[in-house]
């Protein structure tokens, strides 16, 4: 089953609030690598094993991570698919602010008058009267 690309509303607001903060970024940048225990995470930060457990909640809850039982522990590891979709979703961004650039780049880069007349035509009324 091919798994859409596109995220809903909810989907991007979700991953953008789950990347905001560096210690989910961290969290999921380790996950990348392979499959932690919350409570191994929660020794690598400066913060109570609760702070850690929510900060893998919103990772969660963003399908950035995937959560499962073995035995006690709760083992996390990032998913591959949602990452995908997020980089995809960035990408998209980029190549709208990157046109978006490149029109600005090509307005700056033309001469000036190249755009039309920059002076206001003269009228009638400004010529002598005795004309």
């Amino acid at each position: 089953m091919v798994v859409g690309i596109e995220l809903s509303d909810d989907e991007i607001d979700r991953v953008f609030h789950a990347l905001a903060a560096a210690t989910r970024r961290d969290i999921l940048r380790r996950t990348l690598s392979g499959e932690y225990s919350v409570s191994a995470l929660a020794r690598e930060y400066d913060m109570s094993f609760a702070a850690v457990q929510k900060h893998v909640t919103v990772l969660e809850a963003a399908g950035l991570i995937v959560k499962r039982a073995e035995g006690r522990e709760r083992l996390v590891r990032a998913d591959p698919a949602m990452i995908a979709r997020a980089r995809a979703l960035l990408a998209r961004y980029e190549e709208l602010w990157r046109a978006r650039i490149d029109r600005l780049d090509a307005l700056l880069a033309e001469p000036a008058g190249a755009s039309g007349p920059t002076e206001e035509p003269k009228n009638d009324h400004t010529r002598n009267e005795g004309e």
